[in-house]
């Protein structure tokens, strides 16, 4: 085998050896994904090796064994390629092995039959020797199999191309960078074959500039890789970080175009469209001002904000984080949505609780105050009167004429006993409901008529302004607190010698109760204290000590009993409470037109 050395053959065996070094070094000392690239590699050295030797024969019978080693490199490269390129996207390729097994299936085959091309001729009808140039050249005529395999290169290594620049078009620069290179592995030999296959440019009638072509883009290649770590950071690193964070992710240009998102920012999107690249961010949040003006701003800077999404209205912390390059020139921003909904709601349940926890620990400070001054001082001044009898420091006289003044004292003190009793019962232990139907009319009689003595005493006179049997359904102990409160709270309000209007009414499903003064009223900063529930201390008309208890009461068993409490009032002309409760199935077996019926 007699070899004749020229600067054709000798460029492609010494850059053919380089790069069977590179590869070599690059496939068995680095990871998984750079091995493919070496394999690609290997697969042109072969190829630009023996067609180095190819070119240094001086016989046919060698150019013709030389050429067919060449093909275990021309047939391979182009599946080897595709494989990387979706090895390196990231496509799903376990699902997918039967697919990826058969981009071998051609490369084999045309191994297959340029070995056994003399029998069958299909890759080459006839191979001869041009001695026209200033060394021997080997002269193919191509067969079918020849351009079937040439049209299969270029779909691997074009699908490769698409693969590659379809997932990084929008790519963040470090990753377009990398994929420039690996794209331009791609495309720069395949322009030079190009011009071989069809003609275009052909020295001497017969050399293959490809190989020289994929030989110096793979020195380039191979370099990058070993001295700037070319493939240090992975793309499918990137993706796995994207698809891990629970927060959504999404990523602007300088126009404020969408270049990049997470799939947790799916859930964000408060478009029923699907999220896509190119998308302006301004069509994505068109209804949301708020976003639409941090996406705006240059800084970083976090907002809070509501955002309907799936109709589902979430509460979202948004950080705009601005993405700068080497010149502190702005190109883009990052946007982070985190769904803060259930911390906001917990901090406000926190919140609310705090402030209950306030309030009753205010209240139980005032009662205290209440039990140590309020309970204290009648009973002490009961004790004493009783003490001064006993010595005869005041007359039987006297002590008659002060016993109107104890008289309505004790009253008070009965009255504060009670609701006493009955809070600290409720808070203590959470009193018990036992609902059932009866008569409110009858109720607020019943109570009136308890509370008629006080009334005389102020010479008040309680009318009723209806007279029908009204029945609720709640629990009858706690209502015949709260009207007592209520009418107490009217008594100890009127002016002497004017009225209370008690009325119980049937509205729809409710019962209405009203307890009407006409006192000295409450004043407009009072009114919204009630409104809200807060407690607080009042004289009455005639200096009557009052503790705000009642009216704490009067709410809760409202509440508990499914009621309401309205409070309407004018200064210097009187106060209506008003309270709501569930009617009793009874008002319908009592109504005219149930007689009627059963008559």
């Amino acid at each position: 085998m007699e070899l004749s050395f020229n600067p054709f053959s000798l460029t492609l065996l010494l850059s053919g050896s380089l790069v069977g070094i590179l590869c070599a070094y690059i496939a068995f000392l680095l990871k998984d994904l750079v091995r493919w690239v070496a394999l690609t590699m290997l697969c042109i050295a072969i190829w630009g090796l023996f067609y180095g030797l190819e070119l240094a024969s001086t016989s046919m019978p060698d150019m013709v064994f030389w050429g067919k080693l060449q093909y275990f490199g021309i047939a391979l490269a182009p599946a080897f390629w595709l494989y990387f390129t979706l090895k390196y996207t990231d496509y799903k390729l376990q699902k997918k092995r039967p697919l990826i097994y058969s981009i071998y299936l051609i490369p084999v085959l045309t191994i297959v039959l340029v070995w056994t091309n003399e029998s069958h001729h299909l890759h080459y009808l006839s191979t001869t020797l041009n001695e026209s140039g200033p060394f021997p050249l080997l002269k193919l005529e191509y067969g079918p199999w020849y351009y079937i395999n040439v049209i299969y290169a270029y779909v691997l290594f074009t699908i490769g191309i698409l693969v590659l620049w379809k997932r990084f078009k929008f790519a963040d620069p470090l990753h377009k960078a990398q994929t420039r290179i690996i794209l331009f592995a791609g495309i720069f030999p395949l322009f030079f074959n190009l011009l071989y296959q069809t003609g275009l440019f052909v020295p001497y009638d017969g050399i293959d500039l490809t190989p020289y072509a994929f030989l110096l883009t793979y020195i380039i290649v191979g370099i990058a890789i070993l001295k700037f770590n070319l493939f240090s950071i992975k793309p499918i690193a990137r993706d796995k970080v994207m698809e891990a964070i629970t927060k959504g992710v999404l990523v602007l240009d300088e126009q404020n175009l969408v270049v990049d998102f997470n799939p947790a920012m799916e859930q964000f999107n408060p478009r029923e469209v699907e999220l896509m690249t190119t998308f302006e961010s301004k069509r994505i949040f068109k209804n949301q001002k708020d976003i639409l003006a941090l996406i705006e701003e240059e800084g970083h800077k976090t907002i809070q904000t509501k955002l309907l999404s799936k109709e589902k209205e979430k509460i979202v912390a948004i950080e705009s984080i601005p993405l700068e390059d080497k010149n502190s020139s702005l190109t883009g921003k990052v946007l982070i949505f985190d769904d803060i909904t259930e911390q906001v709601e917990t901090q406000n349940r926190l919140e609310s609780q705090t402030t209950e926890l306030q309030q009753l620990n205010d209240l139980k400070d005032k009662f205290f105050s209440i039990i140590s001054h309020d309970l204290k001082g009648p009973i002490f001044g009961v004790t004493e009167l009783i003490h001064l009898t006993q010595t005869g420091m005041i007359s039987q006289e006297e002590f008659v004429n002060m016993i109107p003044e104890v008289s309505k004292n004790m009253t008070n003190v009965s009255v504060l006993l009670e609701n006493l009793l009955a809070w600290s019962s409720s808070q203590l232990r959470g009193e018990q409901r036992f609902p059932e139907d009866f008569n409110s009319l009858k109720s607020l009689k019943n109570q009136a008529e308890l509370l008629s003595r006080i009334a005389n005493e102020k010479e008040l006179e309680i009318d009723f302004l209806t007279m029908d049997d009204v029945y609720v359904f709640a629990d009858k102990n706690m209502i015949d607190l709260v009207l007592r409160n209520l009418i107490n709270n009217g008594i100890k309000f009127s002016k002497p010698k004017s009225k209370i209007l008690l009325s119980a009414e049937l509205i729809n499903e409710t019962v209405k109760i009203c307890v009407q003064d006409f006192g000295i009223g409450i004043s407009e900063e009072n009114l919204i204290k009630l409104r809200e529930g807060v407690s607080f201390t009042t004289k009455g008309e005639s200096n009557e000590s009052g503790t705000g208890l009642g009216l704490v009461l009067v709410r809760e068993y409202l509440k508990k009993n499914g009621g309401d409490l309205s409070i309407t009032s004018e200064l210097n002309k009187g106060s209506k409470f008003c309270i709501t409760l569930p009617a009793s199935a009874k008002n319908k077996s009592n109504s005219p037109l149930a007689e009627l019926k059963s008559s």
